[in-house]
């Protein structure tokens, strides 16, 4: 081959001759794969089935320099640029179609400093491999519910799950990072070095770099915690929420309790005869002491008639990865989620309606009770600005036949407006599906005008994208 045809950032075309190419591979402690290679159909798959891009080269990283010589290439050449961590992004930005990706999914190292309660982490571990290395010292970072999650766009986004009420959002847990701008150059970011940038990267999603190390703050935890399900019909379910709703007035800071409709997955705690019926599962953790916990939860356990109730002592890990078998990569997803101040009656009533015209059995509805020390931090501490917000609902459509799209896409859209007039106009960008680009700006809130600024001085052109997108505050289109 003479050379490669890739996209550019103006959505044209420029060959890159096999030469260039090759000089740049020799220079890599990674790879380059080209369609045809081998490993190349497998190193462009990601989490979301719907998802099904390539990109006219990757360039698999295992080192900072690595990502250097990447960042550097794209931009010498206008390449439009895509960035893969874990691969788990609802929207897909971890590949682009004809342009470079740039996968940091083998840079997995994490290292942990037991005695001064600190972990550095590399952007293409997991939730998995972190809590992995922190639980065997008895500490933890506060992330997400799925194990298989990655760290990188996690942390960027946001980044919450079972303890955030106790020791706040991934993101809040941020000490440093080490960050590959698009001008090709190193930086550390932190409180005191270029604060204005950690500032946007706690929340402001892929925008200003590819982050190449975390240093994260850990908290004393495990290795147990009393976590579990009490599973109810559906049919109970608007009696169930409206005290679940006052259950948590009075939640301590180590309690968290979700909400979940769908239909009951074959559970083997579970009576056969429930299998594939319409439930509503309150899913919870406490994550102190286990007498404590008992009490914290006794009241959450006692609403209604549960079908079952399997709340009990466990290694925080495991539930941790309690969820990945409904959460397997490769089915076809689209989520669409709004924040809410509080659960009206209104808004409980419209959520349980929807539950009963599911689409497909893999579909659900989440209610995230968040707040407690998420909810202390300031609006404009971090790029992250829905502080007030203590529930995030997602709808989750998932599916596995492409002719299910309709249906599926359609339900989460229509449950999506009638929820609008109850939600507080926020949202969380790792939940938002890749046509919500309209919708970043009203994400943000009063956040977004400063990560504009901040963008126009790391990355004028725009070189990263492929993200939940801010613009470069002196632009007026999009370029």
């Amino acid at each position: 081959m003479s050379g490669y045809s890739l996209t550019t950032l103006t959505a044209g075309k420029t060959t890159i001759a096999s030469s260039v190419v090759e000089a740049l591979a020799s220079q890599l402690s990674g790879s380059i794969l080209a369609a045809g290679d081998a490993g190349y159909d497998d190193a462009r798959a990601i989490w979301n089935g719907m998802v099904d891009r390539r990109p006219g080269l990757i360039i698999r990283c295992r080192t900072t320099m690595d990502v250097v010589s990447a960042v550097r290439f794209a931009a010498d050449n206008g390449l439009l640029v895509s960035v893969r961590g874990g691969g788990h992004g609802i929207a897909g930005n971890a590949v682009c179609d004809g342009g470079l990706m740039i996968d940091l999914s083998a840079m997995k190292s994490v290292r942990v400093d037991a005695s001064n309660q600190r972990a550095w982490v590399e952007p293409g571990a997991t939730l998995a491999d972190l809590d992995k290395e922190t639980q065997a010292a008895g500490l933890i970072v506060p992330t997400g519910v799925n194990s298989t999650t990655g760290i990188a766009g996690l942390t960027l986004g946001g980044g919450f799950g079972w303890i955030t009420r106790k020791f706040g959002l991934t993101l809040d847990n941020l000490v440093s990072v080490e960050v590959v701008t698009a001008d090709g150059e190193v930086r550390r970011a932190s409180a005191t070095q270029e604060p204005d940038l950690f500032w946007g990267l706690r929340g402001g999603g892929g925008n200003f770099g590819v982050v190449t190390a975390f240093e994260f703050r850990l908290h004393k935890l495990g290795p147990q915690v009393l976590s579990g399900l009490v599973v109810h019909p559906l049919a109970d379910a608007e009696t169930v929420l409206k005290e679940y709703r006052q259950a948590l007035e009075l939640a301590p800071d180590e309690l968290t309790c979700w909400a979940v409709m769908r239909q009951a997955p074959p559970l083997p705690f579970l009576p056969e005869e429930w299998h594939g019926k319409e439930v509503l599962i309150l899913a919870m953790c406490y994550c102190g002491d286990m007498a404590e916990g008992e009490k914290a939860t006794a009241r959450l356990r006692s609403i209604g008639t549960p079908i079952a109730d399997v709340v009990g002592p466990a290694p925080f890990t495991a539930w941790q990865q309690a969820f990945d078998p409904l959460l397997a990569p490769g089915a076809r997803n689209y989520w669409k989620s709004h924040d809410f101040a509080s659960l009206g009656d209104k808004t409980i009533s419209l959520l349980v309606g929807a539950a009963r015209s599911l689409p497909g059995p893999e579909c659900e509805i989440f209610i995230a009770h968040v707040g407690g020390e998420a909810g202390r931090v300031a609006a404009d501490a971090t790029a992250f600005p829905q502080r007030s917000s203590h529930f995030v609902m997602n709808i989750h459509a998932r599916w596995r036949e492409r002719e299910m799209d309709q249906a599926c896409i359609g339900w989460a859209r229509a449950l999506f407006d009638a929820a609008r007039p109850f939600s507080v106009g926020t949202a969380y960008i790792n939940f938002m599906p890749a046509d919500e680009v309209d919708r970043v700006q009203e994400a943000y809130g009063g956040s977004y005008q400063r990560l504009a600024m901040l963008k126009q001085r790391y990355d004028p052109a725009n070189l990263f994208r492929m993200n939940q997108n801010v613009m470069p505050a002196r632009s007026t289109k999009a370029a």
